[in-house]
């Protein structure tokens, strides 16, 4: 059975930093295990985050301007056009890992037949992993209008400030619908130093779960290009058993 788990916010809070935090403890944890990367935010900066310029999208099979490694094959129906078109954006970044990133996606109230045909052919995919993580964009609804996937795990990464935790209110009011029955809580990110009595008073009072934070890594705000950090690594193992997800002796 496929863990899935979705990782969302405002740009800038951190979300590319926490989801490969979140996969180098998923591969220690479960090193046997297959993950799916799935980039669901507009800027793919997930794949930046590895080196890659992915130029092969989801998007990309829908509008008809994806570039084939090779030619397509002949005498394919429309449903064997997407599994095949699908299967050829995939990206494999270890044994164990692979990325595929979506871009633009159809509304739901689209009639066109190819929005159903990419949403089987995205399921069929996110089932053949033991897990899969999905960076979103400021919500769970853009993840919903390509695919209608059960998660089990839905992060709102945010920043210790009341700007955001306003905004974090947001996400979680348009988001709670589409991880329902699934885990949904708050990870604060660059908290270090600040007093967050407050910041705590105001996430219960919405009735928002903080299942862990995150210090502040200088050497990302340095600018560091891969937007991995031991910091946040460590950070992330020490509230895992938080999470709605496998733990490592289950």
């Amino acid at each position: 059975m496929t863990t899935k788990i979705a990782i969302t916010g405002k740009g800038g809070s951190g979300k590319t930093t926490v989801t490969k935090a979140l996969l180098r403890v998923l591969q220690e944890i479960f090193p046997e295990k297959s993950i799916l990367l799935f980039d669901n935010d507009l800027t793919g900066e997930l794949g930046h985050s590895f080196g890659l310029d992915i130029r092969n999208t989801i998007y990309g099979i829908r509008s008809g301007k994806h570039e084939y490694k090779t030619g397509i094959p002949e005498g394919m129906t429309k449903h064997e056009y997407v599994e095949w078109a699908m299967e050829e954006i995939i990206v494999p970044l270890s044994d164990n890992v692979d990325i595929i990133e979506s871009w633009f996606v159809g509304a739901k109230d689209c009639r066109c037949p190819i929005t159903s045909l990419i949403n089987d052919a995205c399921q069929r995919i996110i089932e053949r992993y033991d897990f899969v993580i999905f960076d979103c964009e400021f919500d769970l609804k853009y993840l919903n209008q390509l695919v209608d996937t059960n998660i089990d795990l839905a992060l709102i990464i945010t920043n210790p400030t009341m700007e955001s935790v306003k905004l974090t209110k947001r996400i979680a009011e348009f988001s709670s619908k589409y991880a329902a029955g699934g885990q949904m809580g708050v990870i604060l990110n660059k908290a270090s130093g600040q007093n967050l009595d407050r910041i705590y008073s105001e996430m219960k009072s919405a009735e928002l779960d903080i299942l862990g934070s995150i210090p502040e890594d200088e050497n990302i705000n340095k600018g560091t290009t891969n937007w991995e950090s031991e910091k946040v690594k460590d950070a992330v193992k020490e509230f895992y058993f938080r999470l709605n997800l496998p733990q490592e002796n289950s």
